[in-house]
């Protein structure tokens, strides 16, 4: 499995490097709120394109793409698409969507609805390296396990300190899982 500190936007096709450029290449830190959709050319570029043809070998091309609009802030395109998407891929879009509204209640029923995904491992294994990068005094430490519902309370205090630690490590975090996510979406179907 790639792990989300090794992310690499040129094992995509030519299009999706060249979306993620228009913006951090794929490690920009996501925002616990979420804000207005940017830049406004990866927004045109993302409505005339097709899942099926940016992701043509992946394993879910559609959950691919609603990763693609989370990451560039399109709300209402990354949800519209995930809410489509039946299983733990549209479920875990759907959920970190609803985390960065903020809805935290709403976050948590389509994380019940994902289970256990395959990413929770490396996600597990990527936060407790970044969280040991920050601040002894962070209040929140992983279980044995990667657990969602403790990152959104995690999350949802991080929100109210900007500028904080709790904050940097939160939006970290938040990027290694969309990079994981993402990969495990957009790699080629097995």
């Amino acid at each position: 499995m790639k792990l989300a500190m090794d992310f690499d936007p040129a094992v995509y096709s030519p299009e999706v490097f060249e979306l993620l450029a228009l913006d951090g290449s794929g490690t920009r830190l996501l925002p616990l709120v979420m804000g207005p959709p940017s830049p406004a050319e990866a927004v045109e570029r993302l409505q005339a394109a097709s899942a099926r043809i940016l992701f043509a070998d992946a394993r879910a091309p559609e959950a691919a793409m609603a990763g693609l609009w989370l990451y560039f802030n399109g709300f209402e395109q990354a949800h519209n698409i995930s809410q489509e998407i039946p299983g733990p891929d549209g479920s875990y879009w759907h959920g970190i969507l609803h985390r960065q509204e903020p809805d935290a209640g709403n976050a948590g029923y389509w994380f019940r609805r994902v289970g256990r995904h395959t990413i929770f491992p490396a996600l597990h294994d990527t936060a407790i390296q970044i969280l040991s990068e920050a601040s002894s005094r962070l209040t929140w430490k992983p279980g044995s396990t990667w657990d969602p519902f403790e990152f959104i309370d995690f999350c949802e205090m991080a929100r109210r300190r900007p500028g904080s630690q709790e904050e940097l490590a939160a939006r970290r975090i938040a990027v290694a899982e969309w990079q994981l996510l993402f990969h495990h979406c957009a790699s080629a179907a097995f």
